[in-house]
This record gives structure tokens, C-alpha cells and sequence, in this order.
């Protein structure tokens, strides 16, 4: 207990004398801060560790962030290269089932209401249609005197309303006869495809049995 009272006396004895003892001897300050700074660091050495922390952690997200990018460049590499195999596989796909496809709609036309469909494959000697000489391809149905010109497709873009509006233009010229109604029959027409039908007083239906009995 005596002990105890004695240290703590001791302490309350230094705290009050201390300042004086500074004034009177600097080099106790000198001491005193060689002591404290085996337990404690100085402001610089704080401030220092504290400045490579913060350059630790700028160059791990500079590092982080390269292989971000590295990752993501390779992702999109991969996935340029599945876009163009699957292109490429729904092309010869395409060029194949189209064929079908445009056949398979014209027997349902046939069966369902009794109409004859003529595909009619002309060569557009004077690039009316393509801009450059080809092959024009069209569906002619023929029901009573009338003539309806025909586009069978599985998908119709914008472009492709054009098209078929400019072989429905070039069969008229050549045949010296004006088609009774323009027909598109797709089960995949897209909005601005649909705006540009319109206009031209194109009939656009998504399937075959869409199509009036009246054709």
C-alpha cells in the first residue's frame, strides 16, 4: 500500500514539476522524446507509413484494374468469335430452311383457300430491283382474274419491304399488268419494317392462315 501511495505521489510530483524542469534543462526534453518514441512513432514516420499504405493500395487497384481490363478484352475477344461462328451457321442455316420455309407457307395458301401460288424467278437484266443486274424471285397468287404478288419470308426487315416493293414494281413493268394487292407473309416483321409496309400499301401477316379467304 505504501508503495503504491509512493509511486503515485512520485507521479502527481513529475507531472507538476515537469514544465519547470524543461525550462530549466532541455535536454530532459531531448530524453523524454527518445524514450516515448521506442513505444510511440513521430508524426513524420506516421505520416510516412501512412503514405506507403495508401501507395500499396493504389498500386494493387492499378494492378487489379489491369487484369480487369485484360479479362475483359479476352471476354469480348470470345465473344466476337461465337458472334461470327453462329453468323456463320445461321447463315448456311438460313439460306437452307428459307427455302422450306417460303414452301411450307405456300401450301398452307394452297390447301387452306384454293389459290394457285406461281414462284416466279425472273433476271432483272437492267438492275431495277438490286441496282445491279440479278435474279428476281416472287410469289404470284392468281384467283380470279386477280393478281396478288407475293413475299413468303421468314423474317422481313425494313430493307427487305423496299425490295420486295421494287420487285412488285419490276413483275408490273415487265408483265404490263398492276398487281390487285402486295402481300407479306412473316412471322418476324420488325416495327420500322411494319412503318415502311404501311406506306406502301404493303398487307403484312404473320402467318399464312392470317391471310383473308378472299385472297
Amino acid at each position: 500500500m505504501t508503495e503504491s501511495v509512493t509511486e503515485e505521489a512520485l507521479i502527481r510530483s513529475i507531472r507538476s514539476r515537469l514544465p519547470q524542469l524543461l525550462r530549466s534543462d532541455p535536454s530532459l526534453g531531448d530524453y523524454i522524446l527518445s524514450v516515448t518514441r521506442e513505444h510511440f512513432p513521430t508524426k513524420e514516420e506516421t505520416e510516412d507509413r501512412f503514405t506507403r499504405m495508401l501507395n500499396e493500395l493504389a498500386r494493387d487497384r492499378e494492378a487489379q484494374s489491369r487484369k480487369w481490363e485484360e479479362s475483359n478484352r479476352r471476354f469480348d475477344e470470345t465473344n466476337r468469335r461465337i458472334d461470327r461462328s453462329i453468323g456463320a451457321l445461321g447463315a448456311r442455316w438460313g439460306m437452307q430452311s428459307e427455302r422450306a420455309f417460303r414452301d411450307a407457307l405456300a401450301g398452307i395458301l394452297v390447301e387452306s383457300f384454293g389459290v394457285k401460288v406461281i414462284n416466279v424467278n425472273e433476271f432483272d437484266d437492267a438492275g431495277e430491283v438490286f441496282g445491279r443486274p440479278d435474279q428476281v424471285e416472287l410469289d404470284v397468287i392468281i384467283k380470279n382474274g386477280l393478281l396478288i404478288l407475293c413475299e413468303l419470308k421468314s423474317s422481313m426487315s425494313k430493307s427487305d419491304m423496299h425490295t420486295f416493293e421494287r420487285k412488285v414494281r419490276f413483275y408490273e413493268r415487265r408483265h404490263k399488268r398492276q398487281a390487285t394487292r402486295m402481300i407479306v407473309v412473316s412471322p418476324m416483321i420488325d416495327d420500322r419494317a411494319r412503318r415502311v409496309g404501311a406506306q406502301l400499301g404493303i398487307e403484312m401477316y404473320p402467318d399464312s392462315l392470317d391471310v383473308p379467304a378472299s385472297a
